[in-house]
Order: structure tokens, then sequence, then C-alpha cells
């Protein structure tokens, strides 16, 4: 298992072998997530910009109805009332 050594100001070096398994390269990001002990990097391939202008113009959505939709066929697979 790599070791890294961490600088003056904070910043570490991934090593090549790190890199290769997460399959990231420079500019990519990565989420650190804290479990117990131990610290996890996940890559993070996509963000909410990358999904800028999936749903066309030119078809507004009522998300207000789309929620209210969700809401109501949740609490139908539940048995319950809306």
């Amino acid at each position: 298992m790599p070791t890294v050594k961490i600088g003056q100001r904070g910043q570490i070096t991934i090593p090549r072998q790190v890199r290769d398994w997460l399959q990231i390269t420079e500019g990519d990001r990565v989420f650190m997530v804290r479990d117990g002990d131990m610290v996890k990097m996940l890559p993070v391939k996509r963000t909410l910009l990358d999904l800028r202008g999936a749903i066309p113009e030119s078809r507004p959505q009522d998300f207000g109805a789309i929620r209210h939709q969700v809401i109501a066929d949740r609490a139908k697979s539940r048995g319950e009332e809306a």
C-alpha cells in the first residue's frame, strides 16, 4: 500500500498506483468520506453542473406536479392516503 507525505500546507500527492485504481487524472475531483478512523476517496465523475441542459428548455417541467405525483405514488404503495 503506497504511503504519502503531508506537505507544509497540508497537501498530498496521490501516488500513480492509487490514481490508476481510481481511474482519476489531473483536474478530476475526489470526494473524501470519513469512515471511523479511515478516510475513503471516491472519484467524482459527474456533478449537477454536468447535467445542466439535460432537460430541454422547450419542454418546461412542472416540478411541483412531479413532486406531488411522487408523494402520492409512494403513499399508495404503502397503503396510505396522499
